[in-house]
């Protein structure tokens, strides 16, 4: 049973990539995929029961789901079907508009399940070369799909996606290579090197000057895939040209796996690496990628790629809640990323329906749009106050717990930042979509309504991001417990 748990959802996403590959774009493929995120969260969810009182799934040595994976299997797939949901009627609306043809269709819905096949084997590895591996391979999967209506800025967006993302995951090589290289010096048996649970175990023999070059390397490669500084300019062009399906995927799944990268290596690095280097390096990173964050979104005149430097920002947020590291926090971060990826995945959607219908991504193009398209400008809207973190959606209870978390750990001046580089993300937002949704006049007339396909599942999601805002116990034993896997050290 636990050799099933961690196969199945890897080996459903790569069946509905079979069927693509076989048969074509067709709507049976499309439900396909579908199915297989939902096989995805029914899994996650599965594993969340028989993992919240600290034990764990395991298939050998290589594989292992605890309630921290468990957590990211069930992010994974609910945006998973809620993407493959809105991807339906994405692709058919593409094949109208004469944007894709059939290789093109056919060439989607391979790649979307491939995709979320590698990112559920990055969290259920044990093996941290496996993780590496899985990381990599999104990147050469959504590299294709960034670039997937072939225009000279999409395809501009994929070489800049694939150059500096490859740049960081070789970083994040050179630093799984001298965590092995520590492990060996150490003593640790062969087959136990790149061993999550083996290396957690014995992080306290690990060399700290090799291990602290280590997790800086890991920092700079997970990080870029993350969406954090230096190697963050990927991000909003890759968001701005992708699918806005795609654009989903990667902001609501592919950044937060990357954190749980850094999480798993947060476990071994607090004990050979030492406490304050890990917090003061990540702390670091996070407030100057916040920092960023905030003062790109004043300027954002395109509404995907406002949509896209907020990614930047609520992923800072994560790190930051790793760089406190206490149970609190980490089980804040973890909330936060939930939250996150549900809202992201209905926003981006809802973009994308706006962008078919008005055929612009410039904000100053799009006017009145609730005078026009009420349903979808209502959707937009509800998924903007969840991003803001106002109640009573999920992003609010999860960064209150994260500024208390700070405070608990007596990082007041962090945590001052924090909250003026916040109020100063929320104002840029807040006002740049307000014209938007509530202008006077607008330049075009909206077309029809919104497909239920469409409407359903985003519905559902942010009905979830508000439950889980006010009722915490669908995940919080399932939080508290991968809280302490990671920040009990």
């Amino acid at each position: 049973m636990d050799v099933l748990s961690v196969a199945l959802p890897i080996v459903a996403p790569v069946l509905a990539a079979g069927a693509a590959l076989a048969m074509g774009w067709r709507r049976s493929v499309a439900v396909g995929a579908i199915v297989a995120s939902a096989v995805v969260l029914v899994v996650g969810v599965g594993t969340a029961v028989s993992t919240a009182d600290g034990g764990a799934v395991e298939a050998g040595s290589w594989f292992r789901i605890d309630a921290l994976s468990a957590v990211l299997l069930i992010v994974i797939g609910a945006v998973g079907v809620i993407a493959t949901c809105c991807g339906l009627g994405y692709v058919e609306d593409e094949l109208a508009a004469g944007h894709t043809d059939a290789a093109g269709a056919r060439r989607y819905g391979v790649l979307v399940p491939l995709f979320l096949a590698a990112m559920v084997l990055a969290v259920v590895a044990n093996n941290l070369g496996v993780l590496w591996a899985a990381i990599e391979a999104t990147t050469i999967v959504t590299a294709f799909l960034v670039g997937h209506r072939g225009s000279r800025r999409s395809l501009e967006a994929t070489w800049k996606y694939v150059v500096i993302c490859s740049v960081g995951i070789a970083l994040a090589y050179l630093g799984t290579v001298l965590v092995n290289y520590a492990a060996k010096q150490a003593g640790v048996a062969a087959h136990g090197t790149l061993d999550w649970t083996v290396l957690a175990a014995h992080s306290g023999e690990l060399d700290q000057g090799v291990m602290r070059l280590a997790f800086g390397l890991l920092v700079l490669g997970f990080g870029t895939k993350a969406g954090l500084i230096p190697m963050h300019s990927w991000l909003p062009d890759a968001h701005s040209q992708a699918p806005a399906p795609v654009s989903a995927l990667m902001s609501g799944v592919l950044l937060p796996v990357a954190v749980y990268g850094l999480a798993r290596y947060r476990v071994i690095a607090i004990d050979s690496a030492g406490p304050g280097f890990v917090r003061v390096l990540l702390l670091t990173v996070a407030l100057a990628s916040l920092l960023l964050a905030a003062g790109l979104l004043l300027a954002q005149r395109d509404y995907k790629r406002l949509l896209a430097y907020s990614s930047i920002e609520h992923m800072s947020l994560a790190v930051i809640g790793l760089a406190i590291g206490t149970p609190l926090a980490v089980a804040a971060t973890l909330l936060h990323i939930v939250g996150h990826g549900l809202t992201k995945s209905v926003l981006f959607c809802t973009a994308g329906e706006i962008l078919n219908r008005e055929r612009t991504t410039r904000i100053a193009s799009v006017q009145a749009l609730f005078t026009r398209a009420p349903l979808l400008a209502g959707l937009f809207a509800a998924g903007l106050v969840a991003l803001l973190g106002l109640p009573p959606f999920s992003l609010f209870a999860s960064e209150l717990s994260l500024l208390r978390a700070g405070l608990n750990a007596h990082l007041l001046w962090p945590m001052a930042a924090v909250l003026l580089l916040l109020l100063i993300a929320f104002t840029a937002i807040t006002v740049k979509t307000t014209g938007l949704l509530l202008g006077t006049s607008g330049t075009t007339t909206a077309s029809a309504g919104l497909r239920v396909s469409v409407v359903v599942p985003l519905v559902v999601g942010l009905v979830l991001v508000g439950v889980l805002g006010v009722v915490g116990w669908p995940l919080g034993r399932l939080l508290d417990v991968a809280g302490t896997i990671v920040g009990v050290r």
